[in-house]
């Protein structure tokens, strides 16, 4: 008897008809004798709504308030859910998040789990029930409800799957499995069997969007196996293989070392600023960088242009394009200050990563990527690397190109492909 948690997304549990479906793919589950506990998002676009309503009451409004309205769309599905499980014959119950409870911290809207108590919700399991489980939400040892922030339904499914030592967690989305890139850009694009922590959280990190990047790195921490694959499939066959994500060790060392690249991602949410003529002297960089960080804005690639003679340079780094109008007024409150001449902010921009974990053992994968952008005229305008990804900025207007690019420059095309 094995021990599994089951994730549902917003699209697949988008209305009754899709929450039956649901239903009878869990009841596949448990009719095999294994305990299941299932992890539910809202409804598809409920939490766009429920977000929509708290800024139409107030602009600035209570996050503690605004936890209680945002957190009631997974507590429909999960007791939708459990009533569409018992109607087929399946002992079902919902766990809210202060039944069990989930204890996070008191950060609303952006919590993090600290504890899962999972007394009651193993009780449950042996008794043959399937519990029923609202993604995105928690308590703090207050007893308020708070929210980990978009997507962290992933992230809930995940910390669950650790506390009640679950042999796998299956994350059930609108795709079937992790692609060597997008497979709408790329027809030839390859389903990846099995991918290791890493490399997923680097792909999430830099625009993937099949898994939460905060799950990735749960699931990374406290070795849980993570299986991503379709609910749209016949709900009482067998679902089509989909991708594990895994470590390294299941893998196989000489695996992970012949697959040299395992994916290709792209954000197109990114902005561009250069400060231009910023005085070259020591503190200069901190100057700029110091007001941003207090703002919690996440700065991305940084390049400084090197300085001829005249005292100084250019700066030019990327934040998030939702965080252009921000960082801006950040930068130009500190002008005096950084001592900058002036901004030239950029939105027309993508930047274009390459993973995998074979990095570490083989040279020439950003000279490969350098040539393969070079031979079809697109420009880098900036850089950035770690030990298993290799990222670049460019024009916007040239982000499928790239992709398919260098997709085929690194040998992923499916042979087999139409």
């Amino acid at each position: 008897m094995a021990r599994i948690v089951m994730k549902f997304g917003g699209t697949s549990m988008a209305g009754i008809e899709r929450i039956r479906n649901v239903a009878r793919q869990v009841k596949r589950e448990w009719a095999k004798g294994e305990q299941v506990a299932v992890v539910v998002s809202a409804m598809s676009g409920e939490t766009d709504r429920l977000v929509n309503f708290c800024r139409e009451a107030s602009p600035l409004y209570d996050a503690k308030e605004y936890d209680v309205v945002v957190a009631s769309g997974e507590q429909v599905t999960s007791g939708l859910l459990a009533i569409a499980l018992q109607a087929i014959g399946v002992p079902a119950r919902s766990w809210l998040g202060w039944q069990l409870p989930i204890r996070t911290s008191d950060a609303h809207a952006s919590a993090r789990i600290a504890t899962i108590d999972t007394e009651a919700l193993n009780a449950s399991l042996a008794s043959g029930e399937v519990a029923v489980i609202p993604g995105f939400q928690g308590q703090t040892e207050e007893g308020r409800v708070t929210t980990l922030g978009r997507g962290g339904s992933d992230t809930s499914a995940v910390a669950v799957a650790a506390a009640m030592k679950a042999d796998r967690c299956d994350i059930y989305t609108d795709v079937d499995g992790v692609y060597t890139t997008d497979p709408r850009i790329v027809p030839r694009a390859r389903k990846i069997p099995k991918i290791t922590y890493e490399e997923m959280l680097e792909l999430a990190s830099v625009g993937a969007k099949v898994l939460q990047t905060r799950s990735v790195g749960l699931a990374m921490k406290e070795k849980v196996r993570v299986q991503v694959l379709s609910s749209f499939g016949d709900p009482d066959a067998e679902p089509t293989p989909g991708t594990f994500v895994v470590g390294e060790d299941e893998i196989g060392e000489g695996q992970v070392e012949q697959q040299l690249i395992t994916g290709i991602a792209y954000d197109r949410n990114e902005a561009k600023i250069t400060l231009v003529a910023v005085p070259d002297r020591p503190g200069a960089v901190a100057s700029i960088f110091n007001p941003l960080a207090e703002a919690s804005i996440n700065v991305d690639m940084i390049v400084q242009n090197v300085a001829h003679g005249t005292g100084s340079t250019d700066v030019t780094f990327t934040v998030p394009g939702a965080e252009l109008a921000r960082s801006l007024d950040v930068l130009e409150k500190a002008r005096e200050t950084i001592g900058y001449e002036k901004l030239v902010p950029d939105t027309e921009v993508c930047k274009i990563s390459v993973v995998g974990v074979g990095m570490r053992s083989h040279a020439g994968v950003a000279a490969t990527m350098f040539q393969a952008l070079a031979g079809r005229g697109i420009n880098i305008q900036a850089i950035t690397t770690s030990e298993i990804k290799v990222s670049v900025l460019i024009h916007q207007d040239y982000t499928e190109l790239a992709v398919r690019v260098l997709h085929t420059a690194y040998g992923l095309d499916a042979e087999d492909a139409a």
